[in-house]
């Protein structure tokens, strides 16, 4: 039997349903922003993973794994000694990752950001930010892991990017959403928050529902091949998205948003530990992380003042770091996991993903401001990006019938 070929595919399948959460991202966003920004949201969402795969293909995945794809293609179907073009494909899968980065920050920054300039971030991000702390830990570059593992007992356990790809999107994204500044309106005067209600629920459950089906993909095949793997990442996906989600029924007293959000948010928990706590601890993992993201979203809007639209700060970088830290918790065999981890580790390991991201998301978002401008006129603003930028609604039959 060929395993390489088997692999290939199976790691193509993964690859093919993160994809498919590129449209959960959009649809999540499309139905959270309103109706004169969904042309728009549906664009910067599409374009991102074009750009993505640019940088990536040329200059992050060498970043992270050290690997150049530009030599012959007999080479090509053999780097890593392994056959069948496997490392092809295991670009495309960890390529679906990269990109869900600016597609986490998308949602918070919409409806006021230029387009180019948003482009230009997402370059810089997921050509070097982005796969200079994946490199750190999953191809474990700079000897970061092993000075882990000397000091606190174990390596940084990440197995499918609670903290590598959440936490780092929505803590990048708080430098984003920060530097943007509010939408006009969102805020009164005296501080006091203005709600701007969604365009469409049906949309945004849509987008939750195509996020959780494609998490499969995310988490399971993060195994990186077929015989490797494993029921107990399934199952515990599977509980910590229904924890998460009941959780937030609960705590957001039925809001229909915090219900969708709250399957994420369990999801976005589970990622780092998926491969090693019990599924009742998967279950614990996320119902707090529905909790978590209910009342995290309305201390970041209400108290904070930043108006993340999405919540990706809350849903993404809180749930993530939590994710990360969970996994050296209820991870060990203490508490009925597989063991491996140590608590320590995995809270040096998840703040040092975070403090990079906070960083990297002010510095960058800050200069293509100070250099390019990166926000919608006011005008604009208030017209809507569908309008300002791409010239045409979401309905334009209906629009110009009203004419």
């Amino acid at each position: 039997m060929n395993t390489a070929g088997l692999d290939v595919f199976f790691l193509t399948m993964g690859a093919a349903m993160v994809l498919a959460m590129h449209a959960g991202f959009a649809f999540l966003e499309v139905g959270t922003v309103r109706k004169k920004n969904q042309v728009n949201a549906l664009v910067r969402v599409i374009t991102d993973f074009g750009f993505s795969t640019v940088a990536y293909f040329f200059i992050g995945f060498a970043v992270a794994y050290g690997i150049n794809f530009c030599v012959p293609v007999a080479q090509l179907n053999v780097i890593g000694k392994v056959s069948n073009g496997y490392e092809m494909v295991h670009f495309f899968f960890l390529l679906t990752f990269a990109a869900a980065v600016p597609a986490i920050i998308s949602g918070g920054i919409t409806e006021r950001v230029k387009f180019w300039p948003n482009a230009l971030a997402t370059v810089l991000l997921v050509g070097l930010v982005y796969p200079f702390f994946e490199g750190l830990i999953w191809a474990e570059n700079y000897g970061y892991q092993a000075w882990l593992q000397a000091s606190f007992g174990a390596k940084f356990h990440d197995f499918a990017g609670s903290v590598v790809v959440h936490a780092m999107g929505g803590f990048l994204a708080l430098g984003a959403v920060v530097v943007l500044g509010a939408r006009k309106g969102r805020y009164a005067r005296d501080g006091k928050a203005i709600a701007i209600l969604p365009s469409n629920i049906p949309f945004l459950a849509l987008g939750s529902w195509i996020l959780c089906v494609g998490w499969f993909g995310f988490n399971v095949m993060s195994a990186g091949t077929a015989g490797a793997a494993s029921g107990l990442v399934a199952m515990n996906s599977l509980l910590a998205m229904v924890g998460g989600l009941i959780a937030a029924l609960i705590a957001g007293k039925n809001d229909p948003g915090f219900v969708h959000n709250g399957a994420l948010a369990g999801l976005v928990a589970i990622c780092a530990g998926s491969d090693l706590v019990h599924p009742i601890a998967a279950l614990v993992i996320g119902a707090v992380a529905g909790v978590v993201f209910v009342f995290g979203f309305e201390f970041v809007q209400n108290r904070l003042k930043i108006d993340d639209v999405l919540g990706v700060i809350p849903l993404h970088g809180v749930c993530g770091t939590w994710g990360g830290i969970a996994a050296g918790i209820f991870g060990t065999t203490a508490m009925g996991g597989v063991g491996g981890v140590t608590f320590m580790a995995q809270l040096v390991g998840t703040l040092t993903g975070v403090s990079i991201a906070i960083v990297s998301g002010f510095v960058v978002y800050s200069v293509i401001k100070a250099t390019l401008g990166i926000r919608l006129s006011e005008e604009d603003e208030f017209m809507g990006a569908d309008l300002a930028i791409h010239q045409i609604s979401a309905t334009p039959e209906e629009d110009m019938a009203g004419h």
